[in-house]
C-alpha cells in the first residue's frame, strides 16, 4: 500500500514521491487550481491572489482508494488538497482498535491543524480513488505576508474544521446511535450541498464508507452500524443501498437527529467580499 511521502521544494532537491505518483501526474495536471476553487468558496479571490494561491500548489496526484497519505509520527511538513475523492483521518489507539476523527471531501484540505508541529498528530488514508494537490509549510508564510485575504480564509478554513471537530466529539459521547447516524448523515448531506459535490437529486447522497469505517467514525460497532441503519430504514426515515443513501423525509430526519446546522453556514463570506 503505497503511502504519499513528504516533498522536498527547493530547486535541485531530489523528491521523495515515489515513481508510480509520478507516473499518475501527467493525466491530471490540465485540470483547474483545487485550492482556488476551494479559496474562491468562501470569498471572490483577485488575479493576484489567485497567483498566489497557484504558486502554493504542486502538480495533482492520483490516489487509490486505501492508500495512506501519511500515517502518525510521520514528519508534517505540507498540505493537500482534496480535488477528488474522500479520505479520512484517524487515531490507532493502545487496546488495537482505531477512532476515525473527520471525513474529507473535495475541496477540503488537510494537515491544516498539524501546522504548528514537526510530526504527524493522526494518519490519514484515502476511502476512494481521488485526486490531491501539495503545497508545503514554508509557502504558508510566505502567503501570511502577502495577502490578507488569504490569511483571513486560511483562518477561517482551520475554524470550520475546528467547528466541525467540535460537533463529532459531541455527537459520539453524547448521542443515541439512532441520533448519532442520523445527525452524520445530515451534516455529511449538508456539506454536499454547499460544495456541489455527491448530490445525486434532492435528498439522495452518495456515501462510500463502508460499515467498518461508520463504525469507527460513530463509536458503534458494525452490527449496530447495521441494526440502527435497519431501524431508520423500518420508520421511513433513511433507507441504504449500498454506497446510495436517500432521505425520504429530510424534515422528520432533522426532527429525529434534533439538528442544528449553524456549524455548517459560512458566516465569513459577507465580511471579504471585494471592495
Amino acid at each position: 500500500m503505497l503511502k504519499l511521502a513528504s516533498r522536498q521544494y527547493a530547486v535541485g532537491s531530489q523528491s521523495n514521491v515515489s515513481p508510480m505518483a509520478y507516473q499518475r501526474k501527467a493525466t491530471v495536471e490540465d485540470q483547474d487550481s483545487c485550492i482556488i476553487r476551494h479559496f474562491s468558496h468562501y470569498c471572490v479571490l483577485t488575479k493576484e491572489e489567485k497567483a498566489l494561491l497557484d504558486e502554493l500548489e504542486q502538480s495533482p496526484t492520483e490516489v487509490k482508494a486505501g492508500e495512506s497519505l501519511w500515517e502518525e509520527n510521520d514528519a508534517a511538513e505540507d498540505f493537500y488538497t482534496l480535488r477528488t475523492g474522500w479520505a479520512y483521518s484517524y487515531r490507532h489507539l493502545e487496546n488495537g482498535s482505531r477512532q476515525i476523527l473527520e471525513v474529507f471531501l473535495p475541496g477540503d484540505i488537510i494537515g491544516l491543524r498539524e501546522f504548528a508541529f514537526s510530526r504527524r498528530l493522526a494518519g490519514v488514508r484515502m476511502i476512494e480513488d481521488g485526486v490531491i494537490c501539495c503545497f508545503p509549510h514554508h509557502r504558508i508564510m510566505a502567503l501570511f505576508r502577502q495577502s490578507l485575504t488569504l490569511t483571513a480564509v486560511m483562518f477561517a478554513i482551520a475554524s470550520r474544521q475546528q467547528v466541525l471537530m467540535t460537533e463529532r466529539l459531541v455527537n459520539i459521547a453524547r448521542r443515541s446511535a439512532r441520533k448519532k447516524m442520523a445527525h452524520f448523515l445530515l451534516e455529511m448531506h449538508q456539506r454536499l450541498r454547499q460544495t456541489g459535490t455527491g448530490i445525486e437529486s434532492g435528498c439522495n447522497l452518495r456515501l462510500p464508507l463502508s460499515q467498518e469505517l461508520l463504525a469507527d467514525l460513530l463509536g458503534l460497532s458494525s452490527v449496530h452500524v447495521s441494526r440502527t441503519f435497519t431501524t431508520l430504514s423500518r420508520e421511513g426515515l433513511v433507507h441504504r443501498e449500498r454506497h446510495d443513501v436517500v432521505i425520504p423525509n429530510l424534515e422528520a430526519l432533522v426532527g429525529e437527529a434534533e439538528f442544528d446546522d449553524r456549524y455548517l453556514i459560512d458566516n465569513l463570506r459577507p465580511l471579504l467580499k471585494a471592495e
